[in-house]
């Protein structure tokens, strides 16, 4: 097989079926995934406090434990290690910490390590409305790419890729909430980050299918459309391939190397990577490939007015 993917024999488009089945089973099992586990939020988005503990030492989860313990027994924090040699940790309460209390950690472990923690803490009102305006910027970029490929392209090219988008941002919910990874502000900003990326792949890919149905003098058939389509993404399959995998090398860097501060937002990037560029080519374009052709068989079925209409 050569490795110019232009002159590969391989029908992407017969397969479309195969996709969308795959596609759908996945929302389904996100879905079902959500609603039994539910998702990981922190303090972001849901009211609480956040203690942020240095040491000049190595940390253990049972020792911090045992810390908080001696300052109250009812406190029992979620602990979370960082730092190359666990010199680092966060522990998060799902309860606000009022002011004696966070005057009282913070005497205690600056007594004990040398280092005065930094607390955060985050109301319920303050919690809802950042909940919300993450929905909400989500929601006012979809709207935007909507009105834009719109103009651009054609209103069906901006449905198909908002469904793409939004395909993606679920798979990235769904597998949080299958590994309990945080949910945070860092979080956002990477589903957003994966938008962005993947409307860039979409609109080449949409760009190519564009230009190859302008050289076409008349489309005849289903099957010459969706022709036109396979070669149009096999012609940028390798333009998509070496961008991802650029992208990805970074986005896994991070992950690995990055810390327990961007870890949320380094997995969701490697995830939206993943999955931006399989809906680009393989959701996105074969629903648009279904529906354009629905929609020119309305047209050539359509009668056409006879001249005393017009008059």
């Amino acid at each position: 097989m050569s490795f110019n993917p232009e002159k590969w024999n391989v029908d992407l488009t017969k397969h479309r079926k195969r996709f969308f089945i795959g596609s759908g089973l996945s929302i389904v099992l996100g879905i079902v995934l959500l609603l039994t586990f539910g998702l990981n939020l922190g303090v972001d988005f849901e009211s609480g406090s956040n203690v942020e503990i240095q040491a000049d030492q190595t940390l253990t989860q049972e020792q911090l434990l045992d810390d908080f313990a001696a300052i109250n027994e009812s406190y029992t924090p979620n602990i979370t290690l960082g730092g190359e040699q666990s010199q680092s940790a966060t522990a998060r309460f799902t309860v606000e910490l009022s002011k004696d209390e966070i005057t009282t950690i913070q005497t205690y472990f600056q007594d004990k390590y040398g280092h005065s923690p930094n607390v955060s803490t985050v109301s319920p009102l303050v919690g809802q409305e950042l909940a919300r305006n993450a929905i909400l910027s989500v929601l006012i970029a979809s709207i935007g790419i909507v009105i834009y490929i719109g103009l651009r392209f054609h209103y069906l090219y901006g449905v198909s890729a908002v469904i793409g988008l939004l395909h993606d941002a679920f798979i990235i919910i769904a597998l949080f909430s299958l590994f309990q990874v945080e949910v945070n502000v860092p979080f956002i900003a990477a589903v957003l980050t994966v938008v962005g990326y993947s409307i860039n792949d979409t609109i080449v890919t949409f760009d190519r299918m564009r230009e190859n149905i302008n050289k076409e003098k008349e489309i005849n058939s289903f099957e010459h459309l969706a022709q036109i389509v396979n070669k149009s993404l096999l012609q940028v399959l390798t333009r998509s391939i070496n961008t991802v995998l650029t992208v990805l090398f970074a986005a896994v860097a991070l992950l690995i190397f990055g810390g327990e501060a961007i870890r949320s937002f380094s997995l969701a990037l490697v995830i939206g990577l993943i999955a931006g560029t399989y809906s680009s080519m393989f959701l996105c374009a074969q629903m648009w490939l279904v529906w354009e052709w629905k929609r020119q068989k309305k047209l050539k079925n359509k009668p056409k007015k006879t001249e005393e209409e017009y008059i």
